[in-house]
C-alpha cells in the first residue's frame, strides 16, 4: 500500500499497465480551481451523507465520517484523480437490515470486512473484469443513476419531520402553496446561475456560485425555506478510533460476511463503472485494480473510525469534473472541507438552503443522463436497445449491482445466441472421392446442436474430413458434439478426420482426454485421434 501511495503522489502508476492523470495541479490557477471545486463538492456531500445515514438507520455523523474518510483515502490512492467517493445510497439500502437486526457495531465490523474483501480483489487484479461490461449496460447504468439522483432530491420537497435515524428525512407531507413556490423558484434560480455562469467567467465554479448566491439571498432576506440544518445537526468532533464492539466468534462472521460480500461487490461495481465514466469525460485512463485497493483500504479504515463505508459517487464526481476538478487536490480538499464543516463551520453550513443543493443536483442529472441514447436506440440492434432500457429500469427499481449483472447476463446470452446461429459448413468432394466439411463459426455450447445437424453420415462417402480452419473449438459441449458426430460415422463404418485444430484447441482436447497427434507436414495443426485409437474410425492423417 505504501508503494501505491508513493506512486500516486509521484504521478506514476504503481502497476506497469496503468496510466494516471496528473496527481497534483501544476499552476496556481489550476490549484485555485481544484480547491474551489473541492469546496463545491463538499457542500453537495453534506445532505447526501446525512440522507444516506438516515436510510441506513444510523446517526448522521456516521455518514459524514464515512464521506470524509472514504473521500480522503480514495482521493489520495484511487485509480482516477478527480473522482469523488463517499457514503452512497446503493450501500445504505443493504445496511439497513443489518443495523435493524444487530445494531451499528455489526455494521462497522461488516464495513471492515468489506474493505478487506475489496483489497483482496485489487491484489488479484479483478478490477480488469469491468471491461466485460458492454456499452449498452453503461448507458443504462448512467441513465438509471441519473433518474435515481433525481428521485432522491424529491424528498427535499417534503415538510421536514423527525430527524431520527431510521425514521426518514421528512414528515411525509409535500410542500404546498407559498413554501413550494419559494422552493421551486430557488431551485430554478440556482440552475439558471449554473447555466449562465460559464458564459460570464470560468474563474469560479458555476455550482459554487449558484449555492453561494442563493444562500446569500435566502439568509439576507430571511426567506423561510428548508435548510441543511432541518435535516439534522452536522456538528461533531474528529472521528475517533473505535474497534467494532462485536464478539470475535464464528457466529459473528456468519452474520456479517454475507453483508460484507454484497457491500464489497456493489461498491466495486459502482466505483469501477464511475471510474470508466469519468475517464470517458476527461479522456484519461486509470487503474481499476488500484481503485479496488483504494476503496478497500478506505472502507477498512472507515469501519475502525465509526463510518458506514462507501464507494464512488457519480453525482459528486460529475460536479467535480464539471467544476474543473482533474487532480487529486480536488478530492482531498473536498474531504478536508467536509471535516471543517463538521468540526468548525456546522452552524454556517446548516443555514444553506436545500433548494440551492437540489438545483445543483438537478443540473447533475441533466448532465449525467445520456440523452443521445434515445437516438442510439434507433440505430443499434434491438437487443442492445432492450438492454439499455432494462438496465435503466432495474437500476431504478432495485440497485446498481443487480442491474449491471442482469445487463451483462442478457448481453452475454444475446451474444451467445448470435454466435450459435453463425455455425455452418461449406461442403465439397475431393478428387479421391472423399467429402470435406469446412466449418464456419465457433463451436461451443450454443452451436453444438447446429453443428451436429450439418452432417449426413448415411449419405456421405467412406472418407469424411472436418476442417476447422475457420472455426474454434471452445468448450466441453463442443468436444461432446465432435464425439457424437464421430460415433454416427463409426456406426456406419466410415472414417472421420479432423483437420486444422489450433494449438489452444489441442490443449482443450488434451485436457478432456483426447490424444492429439501433430501432422508431419503441418506442425501448427493436428488431428484428434481418440476414436481412431479406440475404434479405428478416426484417421491419423492431417
Amino acid at each position: 500500500m505504501t508503494r501505491i501511495l508513493m506512486a500516486a503522489l509521484a504521478n506514476r502508476s504503481p502497476f506497469p499497465d496503468m496510466t494516471l492523470a496528473p496527481a497534483m495541479p501544476k499552476t496556481l490557477g489550476q490549484a485555485r480551481t481544484e480547491l474551489l471545486s473541492g469546496l463545491t463538492v463538499a457542500l453537495a456531500l453534506v445532505p447526501e451523507a446525512v440522507a444516506f445515514a438516515f436510510v441506513a438507520g444510523v446517526h448522521p455523523l456516521v455518514g459524514l465520517y464515512a464521506a470524509f474518510i472514504v473521500g480522503l483515502i480514495t482521493a489520495l490512492l484511487g485509480g482516477r484523480p478527480g473522482m469523488i467517493s463517499g457514503a452512497t445510497g446503493a450501500l445504505a439500502v443493504v445496511m439497513v437490515s443489518l443495523v435493524a437486526q444487530h445494531g451499528v457495531e455489526y455494521l462497522f465490523a461488516a464495513v471492515v470486512l468489506m474493505g478487506l474483501i475489496q483489497i483482496a480483489a485489487g491484489i488479484m487484479r479483478w478490477g480488469k473484469f469491468i471491461r466485460l461490461v458492454p456499452h449498452p449496460v453503461m448507458l443504462g447504468f448512467v441513465n438509471g443513476l441519473a433518474i435515481v439522483i433525481f428521485l432522491a432530491q424529491l424528498g427535499q420537497f417534503q415538510v421536514p419531520g423527525s430527524a431520527e435515524p431510521g425514521h426518514g428525512l421528512a414528515g411525509g407531507d409535500w410542500l404546498t402553496g407559498l413554501p413550494l413556490a419559494l422552493m421551486l423558484g430557488l431551485v430554478a434560480l440556482t440552475m439558471a446561475i449554473i447555466w449562465v455562469m460559464p458564459r460570464i467567467t470560468s474563474a469560479f465554479p458555476a455550482p459554487l456560485a449558484g449555492i453561494g448566491i442563493v444562500a446569500l439571498i435566502v439568509i439576507a432576506l430571511g426567506i423561510d425555506v428548508p435548510r441543511v440544518g432541518d435535516l439534522a445537526s452536522i456538528e461533531g468532533g474528529l472521528p475517533a478510533f473505535h474497534v467494532p464492539m462485536v464478539p470475535l466468534t464464528w457466529e459473528t462472521l456468519e452474520i456479517v460476511l454475507p453483508y460484507a460480500l454484497i457491500l464489497a461487490a456493489i461498491g466495486l461495481i459502482e466505483s469501477l463503472l464511475t471510474l470508466n465514466l469519468v475517464g470517458d469525460i476527461t479522456g484519461q485512463r486509470g487503474g481499476a485494480s488500484q481503485e479496488c485497493m483504494a476503496q478497500g483500504l478506505a472502507n477498512t479504515v472507515t469501519g475502525f473510525f465509526g463510518g458506514m463505508g462507501g464507494c464512488a459517487m457519480i453525482g459528486q464526481s460529475m460536479i467535480n469534473v464539471k467544476s474543473g476538478g482533474r487532480t487529486r487536490l480536488s478530492g482531498i480538499s473536498a474531504a478536508l472541507f467536509l471535516l471543517i464543516f463538521i468540526v468548525v463551520a456546522a452552524p454556517l453550513i446548516e443555514q444553506i438552503p436545500l433548494a440551492a443543493l437540489v438545483g445543483v443536483m438537478f443540473m447533475v442529472v441533466i448532465g449525467t443522463f445520456a440523452w443521445n441514447s434515445f437516438k442510439i436506440m434507433t440505430r443499434v440492434p434491438l437487443t442492445d436497445a432492450l438492454v439499455i432500457v432494462l438496465v435503466t429500469v432495474v437500476t431504478v427499481m432495485t440497485d446498481l449491482a443487480i442491474a449491471v449483472v442482469v445487463g451483462v447476463i442478457v448481453s452475454a446470452l444475446a451474444y451467445a445466441w448470435n454466435n450459435a446461429t453463425r455455425i455452418h459448413a461449406k461442403a465439397y468432394r475431393t478428387p479421391e472421392g472423399g467429402k470435406v466439411y469446412q466449418i464456419q463459426g465457433p463451436l461451443f455450447f450454443g452451436s453444438a446442436d447446429g453443428f451436429a445437424e450439418l452432417f449426413t453420415p448415411e449419405e456421405d462417402p467412406q472418407l469424411v474430413v472436418v476442417d476447422f480452419a475457420d472455426s474454434r473449438v471452445v468448450d466441453q459441449s463442443a468436444l461432446t458434439a465432435i464425439e457424437a458426430v464421430a460415433e454416427k460415422y463409426e456406426a456406419t463404418g466410415k472414417t472421420l478426420q479432423l483437420r486444422h485444430l489450433s494449438r489452444d484447441c489441442h490443449r482443450l482436447l488434451s485436457r478432456a482426454g483426447q490424444l492429439m497427434v501433430d501432422s508431419d507436414d503441418d506442425p501448427d495443426y493436428g488431428v484428434a485421434v481418440d476414436y481412431g485409437v479406440r475404434t479405428g474410425v478416426l484417421g491419423a492423417g492431417h
